[in-house]
């Protein structure tokens, strides 16, 4: 089953999230597969969360691998998800419900980048690639099939609008970072502005974003940022660096300016604000911009909530059925081998041709089909009715190590024949053999 934990925007702050995070989504899914109980594993880092889930034989080892994973944070800031409700969770945060802006486009495009790090990384198998891949295609339907990201809002142009909102933007504003972030931070600005600085650590990086912005742009590097800090009223920053970008110090001459940092970890540091000059916002700081894309895009997430109710019925029912399968699966493998030895004793046995050799096999293999077809039918209820316990208990006896020899001798007779009413000439040559001494009435047999 599924375990999962996710430290996100709607009930951990930034610093918590930040304690979340680990080095990478690669290095996190190593690092939880090292973990002799867990089979699976995937991690989602975005700037607003950080999500892991894990596949194990029971939920308390998927839970406690968890607790280790997420040591750093309280146990306040972790939403602690079952296997259904991981399911259900990831569909939503892929569909974008779960965004801090409701039907942003980047999650899903992140949620598929942290799938095939969690491949590259051996995490994942065959229950978190149904899991995952359903939920990718439950996003990808909600984008195409409801208004959910209409007007591509995104976490970036929700910065963009709290400056406006705030009336800091003016003529010139500076973007720290080349990414995707920055890259949409850009093209906000750019309708407000009428000059556009880009810093990135990579000048060629800054340079192929400045071409996507109609308006004059200035390519900088991030130590060369007094220039465009003197001269922009508004500083989005969105880099992807584990440090600090700026130093406190170097807002110090800037003069006023209007900052979201919209970065994590963080781009600035919170001793920055201390400069009369300088408001600082972080992410936190757009739930009132948020607030009223939720509002605007009520209508158009329950159409997806609808959405997601079924997807994640028939996922449930894709999950039953294979684990059905396998017990049935294993079951027939089972017989198989049991019907193959038996074969081969009872025709090295015996002289037969090759129609007659044909005859034998038709029987025996009508003989498993019928024996097998009634519990067949009882495994695929068993699954439909969530009946585990039933499907466990046939897990273990039909064990690929499961054989003839572990079955009892009165297995082969109907219940309602005694041990003295069976005698040998009644009983196959190849089940003769292994019946002990003394079973049948003749003491000589």
């Amino acid at each position: 089953m599924i375990s999962g934990a996710s430290v996100a925007h709607d009930h951990a702050t930034i610093d918590e999230i930040e304690a979340a995070a680990v080095e990478s989504q690669r290095t996190g899914v190593a690092q939880l597969v090292n973990i002799p109980c867990v089979e699976e594993a995937f991690v989602l880092q975005t700037c607003n969360r950080v999500e892991a889930y894990v596949v194990t034989g029971d939920a308390a080892d998927g839970r406690a691998a968890l607790d280790a994973f997420f040591s750093s944070v309280s146990g306040a800031a972790i939403d602690e998800l079952g296997h259904e409700g991981s399911l259900r969770h990831l569909m939503r945060v892929a569909a974008g419900l779960e965004s801090l802006v409701v039907g942003e486009d980047q999650i899903i495009g992140q949620v598929g980048a942290a799938f095939e790090d969690a491949h590259a990384a051996d995490g994942i198998g065959p229950v978190l690639e149904q899991g995952i891949t359903k939920a990718i295609r439950v996003g990808e339907r909600a984008r195409t099939e409801t208004p959910i990201n209409e007007g591509s809002v995104s976490v970036a142009s929700a910065a963009v609008s709290l400056a406006d909102a705030e009336g800091a933007l003016g003529d010139a504003a500076l973007v720290v970072g080349a990414g995707d972030m920055g890259r949409l931070a850009a093209k906000s600005l750019a309708d407000h502005v009428e000059t556009l600085y880009v810093a990135n650590r990579s000048h060629d990086r800054a340079g192929t974003l400045a071409t996507l912005v109609d308006v004059e742009t200035v390519v900088v590097g991030l130590d060369e940022l007094a220039e465009p800090l003197a001269e922009a009223s508004v500083v989005v920053a969105a880099t992807g660096s584990a440090d600090h970008v700026f130093e406190p110090g170097t807002f110090a001459e800037a003069g006023e300016t209007f900052v979201v940092d919209i970065a994590r970890p963080r781009d600035v540091p919170p001793a920055a604000a201390e400069h009369d000059a300088v408001t600082l916002h972080d992410i936190e700081a757009l739930e009132s911009v948020t607030d009223e894309n939720r509002r605007e895009r009520a209508a158009a997430a329950a159409q997806v909530e609808e959405m997601i109710d079924v997807e994640f019925a028939h996922l449930l029912e894709q999950y039953k059925r294979k684990r059905a399968d396998d017990v049935i699966s294993a079951m027939y493998e089972s017989a198989e081998r049991v019907k193959a030895r038996e074969l081969d004793t009872a025709l090295e046995r015996g002289d037969f041709d090759p129609e007659e050799r044909e005859v034998v096999e038709a029987m025996a293999d009508s003989i498993v089909n019928q024996l097998l077809s009634a519990p067949t039918k009882s495994l695929r209820d068993a699954a439909e009715e969530d009946d585990w316990s039933t499907i466990n208990t046939a897990l273990r006896l039909f064990d690929p190590e499961f054989g003839p020899e572990d079955v009892p001798v009165s297995a082969f007779a109907s219940e309602d024949v005694s041990r003295e009413d069976v005698s040998r000439e009644d009983v196959p040559p190849p089940v003769r053999d292994r019946v002990p001494s003394g079973v049948f009435e003749d003491s000589d047999d």
